[in-house]
């Protein structure tokens, strides 16, 4: 059970610095075909996606501002507190 926790742990960690790491790309108009930013939009994407999509239905209107990483990031730490009770 702990090695289970601790690998949930890893990915979540790591999704969330993966979503840290979009965020910057974006504030420095980082949009580029390198292998690096395929990599981080491809695995962020799932994630981000959903919370656009969570967000378009409650009819939240954001503007130009994209709160989709804040609340996939807020959800990430939910399940990690979930899992975190239920394994430990």
């Amino acid at each position: 059970m702990i090695l289970l926790h601790k690998s949930i742990t890893i990915l979540l960690n790591l999704i969330e610095l993966l979503i840290i790491v979009r965020i910057i790309f974006s504030f420095l108009n980082i949009h580029g075909d390198n292998i690096i930013t395929r990599f981080v939009y491809e695995l962020t994407e799932p994630v981000l996606g959903t919370a656009r999509e969570l967000l378009a239905k409650t009819g939240i209107n954001t503007g130009m501002l994209d709160f989709s990483p804040l609340l996939a990031i807020l959800f990430l730490r939910l399940i990690y507190t979930i899992a975190s009770r239920i394994l430990l």
